[in-house]
C-alpha cells in the first residue's frame, strides 16, 4: 500500500525542516493519534543525523485488530536519516507488533516554495501475512484489516506532524 501527503507551510524551508527534525517532542499536543514520543538517539554520521524515536499511539481499533492489538501495542520505533544538504528524511517504521510482519519506509522530502515551503512524504506499508502468527486462514484477512488499519493512521499522523509544525511556528 502506497502511503503519501503533501503539505504546504508558509514558513522558510530552513525552519519547517529543522522544527520537523529537532522539535518532536514539542509537537506532541498537536498530535491527536499520539501520546508520547521518546526519543531514544541522536547520532551524525557522514554528513547524515541518524535519529531514533519511539512513539505511542493511540485512538480507535477495529474489532478485527482489537482481537490481536491492544492498545499498549500501538506503539512504533521511528528511524530517521535526515540530509541536512538535500532537506529530505528518510524513515522506516518498526512497529512493535508484528515486528517481522510489517514493513513500512518512506521519505519525506522539503521543497521550498513562493513564501513557504511544501512537504512532499511518500512511502510503503506492506504486511506479509505469513508471518502474522495467525492461522493461516485466517491471515490473509488480518493482515489486511491491519494494513489498512496501519494505513489509516499512518498517513494522517504525516499530515498532523506538518500541521503540528504550523501550529508549533505560529505560536514561536
Amino acid at each position: 500500500m502506497i502511503i503519501t501527503s503533501s503539505v504546504y507551510l508558509p514558513f522558510p524551508r530552513s525552519l519547517v525542516y529543522s522544527t520537523y527534525r529537532d522539535k518532536l517532542v514539542e509537537l506532541v499536543p498537536f498530535l491527536s493519534n499520539v501520546r508520547q514520543i521518546e526519543p531514544q538517539s541522536r547520532q551524525e554520521q557522514a554528513g547524515l543525523l541518524h535519529l531514533v524515536n519511539v512513539w505511542h499511539g493511540g485512538g480507535e481499533i477495529p474489532a478485527l485488530a482489537r482481537a490481536i492489538l491492544s492498545e499498549a501495542m500501538l506503539s512504533w520505533t521511528d528511524y530517521a536519516i535526515w540530509n541536512d544538504a538535500e532537506f529530505t528524511t528518510n524513515w522506516r517504521i518498526e512497529t512493535h507488533a508484528f515486528t517481522e510482519a510489517v514493513h513500512c519506509v518512506g521519505k519525506n522530502r522539503f521543497v521550498e516554495e513562493a513564501n513557504g515551503t511544501r512537504i512532499d512524504c511518500s512511502g510503503e506499508l506492506a504486511i506479509d501475512p505469513n508471518k502474522t502468527g495467525v492461522p493461516f486462514f485466517l491471515a490473509g484477512k488480518v493482515a489486511q484489516t491491519v494494513e489498512d488499519f496501519l494505513s489509516k493512521k499512518i498517513e494522517p499522523n504525516l499530515l498532523q506532524v506538518s500541521e503540528g509544525v504550523r501550529h508549533y511556528l505560529e505560536r514561536s
